[in-house]
């Protein structure tokens, strides 16, 4: 069976983003669980595409409990922090809400960075360093120290990095990938889009990707005349 392949529009300030990630190696997992002859021949990778919850360029990094509670109201932010927590949980994930949340475009150049340096598997490490320093540690992403900090955890150099921020590195391409999106009609994240064509929208739960997955392989089955 050929490389399914999987891109991911998703912002580095969204918390579905990383229940999503989770839940979409979950169902990777399980998929060669359920296929283990096939384990070695069946393979998955990925491309990291940006977006912009909040597109403002001359926001400032705010409190982010404080601006949760400033757009939902306090009772409402409490249950959506709770829901995040328990659905967090469920995946690995300690989310914790204090810190600061502010404009994401040089943490998707970051990203972006590590697509160039490694191709898909480093760039996947850049955004869970990423997911990790600012839903676990509440460290503000949009702090180009925290940046560096991140991208050299997930295996990039620290004075390449650093160049690349204090430069235009990966601008022009991520503010070209979100007008793609856009254009596209996605107006929220996580969105997948499966081997060009199955999309799964927000974040499902793996049965959702092992269904897609599933398609894909009978699709090829039939298209090589082996039975799946």
């Amino acid at each position: 069976m050929p490389n399914i392949h999987i891109t991911i529009v998703s912002d580095t300030v969204c918390p579905w983003c990383y229940i999503g990630k989770k839940r979409l190696e979950r169902a990777i997992s399980l998929y060669h669980a359920a296929h283990p002859s096939t384990t070695p021949t069946d393979t998955f990778t990925t491309d990291w595409r940006p977006f912009y919850l909040n597109p403002d360029p001359t926001r400032l990094s705010v409190d982010k409990t404080a601006n949760m509670v400033a757009r939902f109201g306090a009772e409402r932010t409490h249950m959506i922090q709770s829901r995040l927590a328990a659905a967090g949980a469920a995946e690995g994930i300690s989310f914790k809400f204090g810190g600061k949340t502010g404009y994401t475009r040089d943490s998707h150049r970051v990203i972006q960075l590590g697509k160039e340096r490694g191709g898909g598997r480093l760039q996947t490490r850049v955004v869970e360093e990423l997911f990790k320093a600012y839903f676990e540690n509440e460290r503000d992403i949009s702090d180009r120290g925290v940046l560096v900090e991140a991208a050299v955890g997930a295996g990039l150099e620290e004075g390449e990095v650093r160049g690349w921020l204090e430069g235009e590195g990966g601008g022009e391409t991520v503010d070209r990938e979100v007008r793609e999106s856009v254009r596209r009609g996605i107006s929220g994240v996580p969105y997948f889009m499966v081997q060009g064509g199955h999309r799964v929208e927000g974040a499902e739960g793996p049965e959702a990707f092992l269904e897609v997955f599933e398609r894909v392989r009978a699709a090829v089955g039939e298209e090589e005349g082996e039975d799946v």
